[in-house]
């Protein structure tokens, strides 16, 4: 796996992800919205947050925690910690489930919001929940990770929406099996993010993999597919997942840029909470339909579904267009008539969506029951299939980006 070491003191997990960890400055910090690329792609101030802001819904984080931030001020509601520890789930370790809270549900803060991280759902609640880890960050095998009363939790406490940016050991663990039953069963919309080694000995990730739930790979600015974005036949949707600015738990207000499947898997967690709060008489089901009905097309115009992209690139204000622009669909989850690929990996693995073990050549699976709608051809308002933002990006922050990696 691949873990970007601390800088200058900020300590960003992104196991199995080659994250590039940026450390942003207190001069810079106020600049960094303009680095915020997915919002710009979306047109989210023009296009999505007129329609919907995500109030009313709650978005469960399954993670590492998440700690008070200056841009998540009045976002967590009291959650859990299934760690071994009493912090009701707001402390986090690693700052990696704060960063994914506030790519959902960041208000950003300052004169009129304008600084700092603004999640796409700004409007949404947050419900941390943390999970234990392993010494060196990752979610282990077996019953004491407490994925299953994790997840079991969130649907208690009222989450419509579960955000899991985490992987591991679980094809074979019956609890968690059994609580992502139970959720699906509840009218609750499960979230997970494929996996970061993206070739082909590593397939779709757990809890991804579980039938019923969103598996979610990571594009970057161009709309192409990341490199290290797992594919297999249970990819649902792709979403911005590259270079993304968030929050960290260094501090109040404190800043960093990761890549991998986790920021991507927040974003489409987030695009569901906005359908929730915009049509709350649709069923979970009928949310993922209308995502995976209103996805945009690959810029390669490549044939979906596909083991890439799945049904294409999520886009929330496509898929909070009303009818008849995009069908509702039935209210079952469609996502359920998925056959789980068989030979999936069974490594440990961490947070960011994490790494995968090898694993052998999967079978595509029953597709007969689910939305059969091709991905939109429009494209995500602001997609232009070029290069080089990353460089406008760091001239307009002004920070000096320092990566170390490790492979492990």
């Amino acid at each position: 796996m691949t873990i970007g070491r601390p800088v200058r003191g900020m300590a960003v997990l992104a196991a199995g992800a080659l994250l590039g960890v940026v450390c942003v400055g207190p001069a810079a910090a106020d600049n960094i919205r303009d680095g915020q690329w997915p919002l710009g792609k979306y047109a989210a101030a023009r296009d999505v947050w007129p329609v919907s802001t995500g109030e009313g819904v709650i978005v469960a984080v399954i993670d590492s925690g998440v700690v008070d931030h200056q841009d998540l001020t009045g976002q967590l509601l009291p959650g859990a910690d299934f760690s071994g520890g009493n912090s009701s789930g707001k402390d986090d370790a690693t700052g990696h489930g704060t960063g994914m809270a506030s790519i959902i549900a960041g208000h950003g803060h300052g004169a009129g919001s304008g600084s700092g991280i603004m999640g796409l759902a700004p409007h949404a609640k947050i419900l941390p929940i943390k999970v234990g880890l392993t010494e060196d960050g990752n979610i282990g095998s077996g019953p004491e990770t407490k994925i299953a009363d994790a997840i079991r939790f969130a649907v208690d406490k009222g989450a419509k929406v579960v955000n899991m940016s985490i992987a591991g050991s679980l094809g074979h663990d019956d609890a968690a099996r059994e609580a992502v039953k139970y959720a699906v069963s509840k009218d609750v919309v499960l979230v997970a993010g494929v996996g970061n080694l993206g070739d082909v000995n590593s397939p779709v990730l757990y809890p991804a993999a579980f039938p019923g739930v969103v598996a979610v790979g990571a594009i970057d600015q161009s709309g192409a597919l990341w490199s290290k974005s797992n594919r297999g036949p249970e990819v649902t949707l792709v979403a911005p997942g590259v270079d993304v600015y968030r929050a960290t738990a260094q501090s109040a207000g404190s800043y960093g840029k990761g890549t991998g499947t986790s920021d991507s898997t927040a974003y489409v967690s987030a695009i569901a909470a906005l359908i929730r709060a915009k049509y709350p008489q649709l069923s979970a089901g009928q949310v993922i339909n209308r995502m995976i009905s209103s996805a945009v097309a690959p810029p390669d115009k490549s044939a979906v579904p596909n083991t890439g992209y799945g049904y294409g690139i999520a886009s929330p204000s496509k898929a909070l267009a009303a009818n008849p622009a995009v069908d509702n669909g039935p209210r079952d989850n469609p996502l359920l008539a998925r056959t789980e690929a068989q030979g999936a990996p069974e490594a440990t693995n961490s947070p960011s969506a994490a790494a995968s073990a090898p694993g052998s050549a999967t079978p595509a699976p029953d597709r007969t029951q689910q939305p059969t709608a091709k991905a939109a051809s429009g494209g995500i308002p602001g997609y232009v299939y070029g290069v080089g933002g990353a460089v406008v990006l760091l001239a307009v922050v002004g920070v000096v980006l320092v990566v170390r990696r490790r492979q492990g």
